[in-house]
């Protein structure tokens, strides 16, 4: 029986780039904006974050925005994010603190989906053994080794595994070298499942098109994982949620409620 109560997808930012960066090979002079989502699922056990967004501190101030968005090592530009858009502001709107988050799932560990872990030092941190791997010896360039580097209480993992009754990690390697999807059987309705940067756009997954950045080129490995997901879907009846799509989250946000 799923442990799942209440599941809210959660705006963090935006961050504008050329398409290229989702879709390999495509969108060459072509900018689309990408919603950067962290996903709060509550349950019996206690609550789990998928993903932390950003580190707001890199962004607001000039001097760190500089240092970590506008030079030619990092070719991307700065992401959007306002005051409300803060991971701890979006969890105040619920009436939560950080502290009340007593999981963080890292679908893997670039700068827009673990900079945000500088809140959740007091978490149990999973990710994948290859992933924490990869970030630390610097595989790409969107790794910023201050987002996971100190003291955290980290859940390392090389499989895949139940994070809770009802909640499944799914290896999903090819963007980075341990990316991990998510699988949710809610209260009510169909599951759902949460692709990460495996399937940034519905594009990647209509037309099996792998990301612009894989891990040391592997494209065969990402759209394998694309595969995947497409079959893991079909077998559960679950819906397949790409996660940069701007039009995919607009309609699917319900926050400040919730699905179930």
């Amino acid at each position: 029986m799923s442990a799942v109560r209440k599941f809210w997808p959660l705006l963090t930012g935006m961050h504008r780039y050329e398409k290229t960066l989702s879709t390999r090979g495509r969108g060459h002079d072509v900018l689309i904006d990408a919603p950067i989502l962290a996903y709060l699922i509550e349950t019996s056990h206690g609550r789990i974050l998928y993903d932390v967004g950003c580190d707001y501190s890199k962004i607001a101030d000039p001097q760190r925005r500089q240092q970590y968005y506008e030079n030619p090592v990092f070719p991307f530009g700065p992401p959007q994010m306002s005051e409300e858009q803060k991971l701890s502001s979006r969890l105040a709107t619920l009436g939560l603190q950080p502290t009340d988050v007593d999981l963080v799932f890292l679908g893997h560990l670039h700068f827009d989906h673990a900079g945000g872990l500088c809140d959740m030092r007091h978490a149990d941190i999973h990710v994948h053994a290859f992933e924490l791997e990869a970030a630390r010896a610097q595989a790409d360039e969107a790794y910023f080794p201050d987002d996971f580097h100190g003291e955290y209480r980290w859940n390392i993992r090389d499989t895949e595994y139940d994070v809770a009754p009802g909640i499944r990690a799914i290896e999903s390697p090819g963007h980075t070298a341990g990316h991990m999807s998510m699988w949710i059987e809610m209260p009510k309705g169909p599951p759902i499942l949460l692709c990460g940067d495996a399937a940034d756009l519905g594009e990647n997954l209509s037309d099996e098109v792998a990301p612009g950045l894989c891990w040391q080129d592997r494209t065969d490995l990402a759209v394998s994982s694309i595969r995947k997901l497409k079959r893991l879907s079909e077998e559960t009846g679950a819906e397949l949620w790409p996660n940069h799509d701007l039009a995919f989250f607009r309609k699917h946000d319900c926050f400040p409620k919730f699905r179930e």
